[in-house]
């Protein structure tokens, strides 16, 4: 199974649809918020968010977003990457709620060679997130990257799933 891709795989124009979507709980909210300390009652206190807010109802933390639809890019994008070098533009479209689900797809826009070692190049790539209703909540712009497939790592052949305590190198 492939995980990311060498800079000779990527075209300027192709576009990645990342699957799965992934459905953000208020428990997926909450813990993301107090994990990186962001107190925020619009994110943690429904009663606040009902009586105090124009969406009367807790709006997910953007950053969750984000790192959810970054994270779903990798296995497309980053995952062989050397470096994520940069992110040069993050943009929080509409709000996202407790139950809404994240779908993501990026599109790669330029592509150069490095200017310092020959065995590498750099991808910019777009990123957008969408809900269950179709519309734009995240968009962001990023820089990657990655190894040229003569420079890349020499990948283990896939091996039969041996079950635990089976395996010929196991003590019994």
């Amino acid at each position: 199974m492939q995980f990311g891709r060498y800079y000779e795989e990527f075209e300027v124009g192709a576009t990645y649809r990342h699957w799965p979507g992934k459905t953000i709980t208020e428990a997926d909210d909450h813990l993301f918020c107090l994990i990186t300390m962001n107190h925020h009652p619009l994110h943690l206190d429904a009663n606040y968010a009902a009586t105090k807010t124009h969406f009367k109802r807790n709006v997910v933390v953007g950053n969750l977003v984000y790192s959810l639809a970054l994270g779903m890019s990798v296995p497309d994008i980053s995952g062989k990457a050397i470096a994520n070098l940069e992110v040069e533009q993050l943009k929080h479209e509409n709000p996202t709620f407790h139950g809404d689900t994240i779908y993501a797809e990026t599109t790669v826009v330029a592509m150069r060679e490095s200017q310092s070692r020959s065995d590498r190049g750099v991808v910019t790539v777009e990123t957008r997130a969408y809900n269950q209703r179709n519309e734009l909540v995240c968009f962001f712009r990023r820089r990657v990257m990655v190894p040229k497939r003569s420079a890349g790592e020499v990948q283990p052949p896939d091996e039969p799933l041996v079950p635990l305590g089976a395996h010929p190198d196991t003590e019994r």
